[in-house]
């Protein structure tokens, strides 16, 4: 970032943040009086606001505000600073800005500032926030950077991003080159990309001595940061909170119950704040949902009003955040309760939480690289979860958390730290982006914990199938096109096969439609029959995927028509359709499009409708999803995977569960193991595309069963040749030859 770039005061304007023992520069003291007696804002040139001064106090009271002299005076010392505090102490807000006048104070030669969030809404939010505490303008001075959506400009100072945004930026600037610090916020909460992020910058930072690294966690990681990252200096932020924290020993399976229980005996107690519920999973929200709404209006009303507001981390969902103050002028008392999950934690932004409700357990999503599936695992939380949890109880008064487990439980059950992402998941992605950052010579990443053998060999394999691998173990030129995009690589390798296959526009729709939030909402109790009345149109009887193409279109055609936003929403709340999700649907294929249009490949016109262009949906959905096919064995839709013996049946709201057909062979997006075990978003497919499109070593490979010798028996079929010369035919038509076909123009 030039300095001339920015409208900001000259080097004089050092001392209005940094102490005589801390400035670097040269400035004379004339010059310094003449700045402070302005009260200019050094970011943008422009005098201070009066709210710039009311929000300063508020940022005065912070916990974190008393370390500032300390943290700056490490930041300039020092390459690495890591920053521990408990949640809601002002770490995410205030270090970023701090870091900002440490980059004004050497006029931006290194870059600007960037900090990371795993969530979405926590980086918007936290850009509104401190744009609006350093009384600037958001997306000038500060933005932020999420997926789908970029609210900055070249002249960008302090940008807020997602930890994937920031991870994909390396692959275009492997070394970062445009920030002088980077701030590495939540830690503790160990996604993938986070984790991936502190490995590499470990090399970063070696390439660039000038490059600051900071670390914001919550305490109990610290020896762990500090043994991976060995000597390096520690602000600690202390804060007095006094919460009583009470256990009520019970039984997992009976946690709702005990949940709904307690809640109301709070409410009826006529003690005032806001409540916090920590539920298992999302099934749990919408069911703790649907109860207390109904319960909470036969409530006495003295009592006051029961606001439930269900909070879903993984979904683009608004923060919950302190009531506004016409809201606080309302004569009727409103209590809100929160229903959220695990990683709910950082979208609490309240001091009017009073109490919190924790079931102490959490439905996990753990990847099995073996059957290449999810299974849904009940496990307890981890210690520093549960402590997390007690730290966002307001601070004004005391606060009581009620922990619906025993303190034997606790001590014995709990992990001390929250499993890494890295250890549960699929690495698929991850290990296409490391294979893409190897070409800039950062390949090796010191993990703070290992990922297993077991899913790195299953991640190479499956990339090696899609054509994404050279014969030496790099990225093909077709590797390198599938990182381009944003996606799961089978998604992206189906994107790709579209464009041999002229159905890119339709194939860009899916991909958007099932890379967003579901676009069904979730169905009160006793909506479920006017719903699905209200969703036959949209059924597609060649599967869940022409269908998702027929609701986006819908949907598109009523913005089109639609005089306001309003009309759009209505429409969708009368067809139980989730307008949100297909509006992100609707910014996730703009941002395809443009990366389609950027890589030059070929654009055919859209022909959804026509046979030929169903069959060719087919066929690149195929290209990439080969590895995700199963076949009904019984005529009575018990769905056997190609590649193990496990046996899911159709989800509820798939299509073909609606109309009540069983096509004897199915593609699917999405296999997991839970009570039920179903496969989501499912076309119908037969076994000759089967075998025209998955690689032959693929088939090769396949455990012996029924399935696989149909599809030899298919193979014998279309090829009735000599052994050599159909191993050749088939080998013809598998990714590895098709990879010209969609090189870069």
């Amino acid at each position: 970032m030039e300095e001339e770039e920015l409208d900001c005061p000259n080097s004089s304007s050092e001392k209005r943040y940094f102490p005589e023992s801390l400035d670097s520069s040269d400035g004379d003291e004339e010059g310094i009086l003449a700045c402070e007696d302005l009260e200019l804002n050094p970011f943008d040139g422009l005098p201070y606001s009066s709210r710039y001064y009311k929000l300063l106090k508020e940022r005065e009271a912070l916990p974190i505000w008393k370390e500032k002299y300390s943290f700056m005076e490490n930041l300039l010392q020092n390459q690495i600073v890591i920053v521990s505090g408990d949640a809601n102490c002002g770490r995410s807000s205030q270090v970023p800005q701090w870091c900002a006048e440490y980059c004004l104070s050497i006029h931006y030669q290194h870059g600007g500032v960037v900090c990371t969030q795993v969530h979405r809404q926590t980086a918007v939010q936290l850009a509104l926030r401190v744009a609006d505490e350093m009384d600037v303008n958001i997306g000038h001075e500060v933005g932020y950077v999420i997926p789908f959506e970029n609210c900055c400009t070249s002249e960008t100072i302090l940008r807020y991003c997602t930890d994937d945004m920031l991870q994909r930026e390396m692959m275009s600037n492997p070394f970062l080159g445009s920030y002088g610090v980077i701030i590495l916020d939540d830690i503790h909460e160990r996604s993938i990309a986070t984790d991936v992020l502190l490995g590499l910058l470990k090399d970063v930072l070696l390439a660039r001595p000038e490059l600051k690294l900071i670390i914001n966690s919550s305490p109990l990681l610290i020896s762990k940061l500090s043994s991976y990252y060995g000597n390096v200096p520690l602000i600690e932020v202390k804060t007095k909170r006094p919460v009583e924290v009470v256990y009520l020993s019970g039984a997992p399976k009976e946690a709702l119950e005990s949940v709904l229980r307690l809640l109301f005996e709070i409410h009826q107690s006529g003690e005032k704040g806001d409540i916090v519920v920590f539920l298992a999973c999302e099934q749990d929200i919408e069911k703790a949902y649907e109860i207390v709404c109904q319960e909470g209006s036969n409530l006495n009303p003295d009592l006051g009003e029961l606001v439930v507001v269900p909070l879903y981390p993984k979904e683009k969902c608004a923060l919950f955040k302190p009531n506004d103050e016409t809201e606080q002028r309302c004569q009727v008392h409103q209590r809100r309760v929160v229903l959220t999950t695990s990683s709910g934690e950082s979208l609490i932004w309240s001091n009017t939480v009073k109490f919190v409700i924790d079931v102490g357990v959490e439905r996990r999503k753990v990847y099995n690289p073996r059957i290449r599936a999810t299974s849904l695992v009940l496990q307890p939380i981890s210690q520093s979860q549960a402590e997390i949890r007690k730290q966002i109880l307001g601070s004004s008064s005391s606060g009581k958390l009620f922990c619906l487990y025993s303190e034997e439980f606790a001590s014995k059950d709990m992990r001390p730290l929250k499993v890494a992402e890295m250890q549960e998941a699929n690495l698929t992605s991850m290990v296409l982006f490391m294979k893409r950052v190897d070409i800039a010579g950062l390949g090796h990443c010191d993990f703070m914990n290992r990922p297993a053998p077991e899913s790195l060999m299953q991640a190479l394999e499956d990339l090696d199938y899609l054509a994404a691998l050279d014969n030496d173990g790099n990225l093909s030129e077709f590797g390198i096109i599938m990182s381009e995009f944003p996606l799961d690589p089978q998604l992206s390798k189906s994107i790709l096969a579209s464009c041999e296959f002229d159905c890119v526009d339709e194939m860009l729709t899916i991909a958007a439609m099932v890379t967003a939030p579901s676009c069904f909402s979730h169905l009160p109790r006793g909506t479920e029959e006017a719903a699905l009345t209200c969703w036959k149109p949209f059924l597609h009887p060649e599967g869940d995927h022409f269908t998702l193409i027929n609701i986006y279109k819908a949907y598109q055609d009523t913005t089109l028509s639609s005089t306001s936003e309003h009309c759009v929403e209505k429409w969708c709340h009368d067809h139980f359709l989730n307008c949100s999700a297909l509006r992100m649907a609707d910014v996730i294929r703009a941002e395809l499009l443009e990366i389609i249009k950027r890589i030059e490949l070929p654009y055919a016109e859209p022909a959804f409708g026509s046979q030929e262009n169903t069959l060719n949906i087919k066929k690149a959905l195929l290209s990439g999803y080969f590895m995700q096919t199963a076949r009904d064995v019984d005529g009575s839709g018990n769905y056997l995977m190609l590649t193990h013996k496990q046996v899911a049946q159709l989800h509820p709201l798939s299509g073909y569960s609606i109309t009540k057909t069983t096509p004897e062979w199915v593609l699917f997006h999405e296999f997991s193991i839970s009570d039920n075990n179903y496969i989501t978003i499912t076309s119908e497919t037969t076994p000759e595309l089967f075998m025209q499109l998955a690689p032959q070593y693929y088939f090769s490979n396949l455990p012996p069963s029924e399935s696989k010798e149909i599809l030899q028996q298919v193979m014998d079929r279309l090829s009735p040749i000599s052994p050599m010369e159909t191993e050749q035919q088939v080998c013809e038509k598998c990714p590895e030859t098709t990879e010209p076909r969609c090189t870069l123009q």
